[in-house]
């Protein structure tokens, strides 16, 4: 008596096997002897070809068929094409580090997981991942590696605020918690705000940013 791993395996082989199927867009599942087939091929013979092979492994005792043809000029929407365009898009993006996202794509929606150091870089993933034709939607797992320093913004907020003319960032405060900041104090303009907000955002290990900066006129 096969298990059902054991028979995933079989039928996965012979639909390698059979010259009559391309094996590639479709997918195998096993519970209790009922074998699913899901995925997409090339024609409606192929479709039966591709049933007829499942059913002659021994020890399926049942078939949902669930393959959908799609023929050559309808969009290429598959999730392994998905995840391939997502990973050459991610291989030629310089704020991407590389090997840093993994991502997993399931019936067009894309889950981004892994590390990274800024949170540009998490935000450039998920921007990039939903270009691609055919993504329904992202889930943006993505967590960024180091916390941020209350000091080291406080002094890239200062910073900022020096290379613009008539700029005052002395009433700016700023609390950390986490990878979460919390900008507080008060400012003469909202663009100083605006200023402000942006440095603490590009500060490493920023996942959240809370302004309640006032600005007085």
């Amino acid at each position: 008596m096969k298990t059902d791993n054991q028979l995933q395996h079989d039928v996965m082989a012979e639909l390698e096997w059979d010259p009559r199927v391309d094996h590639a867009d479709i997918g195998v599942a096993v519970n209790d002897g009922v074998v699913t087939l899901s995925g997409y091929v090339k024609s409606y013979p192929e479709k039966m070809a591709a049933e007829r092979a499942a059913r002659r492994v021994a020890g399926v005792k049942a078939i949902a068929e669930e393959i959908k043809v799609r023929f050559a000029s309808d969009p290429k929407t598959a999730d392994h094409e998905i995840a391939k365009r997502i990973l050459d898009l991610f291989a030629w993006h310089v704020s991407i580090p590389k090997d840093m996202v993994k991502l997993k794509v399931e019936h067009g929606w894309v889950t981004l997981t892994g590390t990274v150091d800024w949170f540009y870089q998490k935000e450039e993933a998920a921007k990039t991942a939903g270009l691609i034709t055919g993504v329904l939607g992202v889930s943006n797992l993505i967590e960024v590696k180091k916390l941020p320093v209350a000091a080291d913004i406080k002094d890239r907020i200062m910073a900022a605020f020096r290379r613009q003319a008539n700029l005052d960032a002395t009433g700016v405060t700023v609390v950390t918690e986490g990878s979460t900041v919390r900008l507080g104090g008060m400012v003469r303009a909202w663009n100083e705000r605006g200023v402000a907000e942006r440095a603490a955002w590009a500060a490493p290990g920023v996942n959240k940013v809370e302004d309640d900066i006032i600005v007085a006129f």
